[in-house]
């Protein structure tokens, strides 16, 4: 049986060859076959999910309480030293230098992603700024919301850390970094389908040792993911799923 393997559509696009060499390398660790899936963007994820296609995840925090709480899905492994941060930012020449120059009526830029907007709104309150003084402007990627700042599209944009420093050199110069969250407490996660639960603790193994090899340290230094992955309690999730219940409310 061929297991099917979903990464959230949220990491940069040089880290598209990475997966794939990951799960070739997961393939041999499990000696099973598994048919890694990459959607293009949240709505194609979340189809995913409600078809039941979906034996493992690479999932945002943000989906961990549907995931675990209501579909029943199983905590594999984190990412060690590898946190969810968001940056705020404007266009180089823009007149908006700082979180203090938002102002209600302004554009603003983002993708899909929800944990993005809801950090983003978490620190905008420091300047009196709610979801409802902005106007929202989609994007189809991270890259897009850069070049939508640099052709006056928006005022401000939203970005995953990651996918923000990752952009090339020529774009960050003409990008005004605003403000980088720093939360410290929220990370992606690797969760089994229940269905699945007899090959728990297999993945487990799988996932936590990858790093031992040169080879498969190296493939993971390639994904950001230098320190590897740690095997994630049933405790720690529901931790991070109620810290993101605390930042929703």
């Amino acid at each position: 049986m061929t297991i099917n393997f979903l990464i959230a559509p949220d990491f940069p696009p040089k880290y598209y060859a990475g997966w794939h060499f990951l799960n070739t390398r997961l393939q041999r660790l499990i000696d099973a076959p598994v048919h890694l899936f990459m959607p293009s963007n949240t709505e194609e994820e979340h189809q995913e999910i409600d078809n039941d296609n979906v034996d493992i995840i690479y999932a945002n925090p943000f989906n961990a309480s549907k995931l675990i709480r209501e579909l029943g899905y199983l905590p594999v492994v984190r990412p060690v030293n590898r946190f969810d941060e968001m940056v705020i930012a404007s266009a180089a020449e823009s007149e908006i230098k700082s979180i203090q120059d938002i102002k209600p009526g302004m554009s603003i830029l983002c993708t899909e992603n929800y944990d993005v907007k809801l950090i983003a709104l978490r620190l905008m309150e420091a300047v009196d700024i709610d979801e409802q003084d902005l106007t929202w402007i989609k994007s189809e990627s991270f890259p897009a919301v850069a070049r939508g700042l640099i052709q006056h599209e928006g005022d401000i944009g939203l970005f995953m850390s990651s996918a923000y420093h990752k952009l090339t050199p020529i774009t960050l110069s003409r990008l005004n970094l605003l403000i980088e969250s720093k939360i410290n407490d929220l990370y992606h996660m690797i969760l089994l389908h229940p269905r699945n639960a007899g090959m728990l603790e297999t993945l487990q193994h799988a996932f936590s040792s990858m790093h031992e090899t040169p080879a498969g340290a190296m493939l993971l230094e390639d994904l950001g993911l230098n320190d590897g992955f740690a095997v994630l309690k049933k405790e720690e999730a529901e931790l991070l799923i109620d810290l993101i219940e605390t930042l929703r409310d």
